[in-house]
């Protein structure tokens, strides 16, 4: 399953997803074999291992935002669970609110 995700930088503690990932495959991320629990589109970001909540996500070598929670490996890493370190970070939820 390696064809289906691409490290791109080696200093990154994210992959991305480079063809759709289905519920059920088995992919090897940092060295573990994962299985996935649910699908995953291309273009997502993956753990490349377990990382705790404030880590700084790093993507093309270079910092991309914060993690709001923990993720393990495997673990999709998003806006659910990231945010920007240098732009506020909006959302259906503080629109809502009023925050924007």
């Amino acid at each position: 399953m390696a064809d289906k995700i691409i490290l791109l930088h080696p200093d990154d503690n994210v992959v991305i997803v480079k063809r759709e990932i289905l519920e059920g495959d088995v992919i090897e991320v940092g060295g573990r074999a994962i299985v996935m629990t649910k699908m995953v589109s291309t273009g997502y970001k993956l753990a490349r291992k377990d990382l705790s909540s404030g880590t700084r996500i790093l993507k093309h070598g270079a910092p991309i935002g914060s993690l709001t929670d923990k993720v393990t490996t495997g673990e999709i890493v998003h806006s659910h669970n990231l945010q920007s370190d240098y732009i506020k970070t909006h959302d259906r939820d503080t629109i809502d609110e009023g925050h924007v």
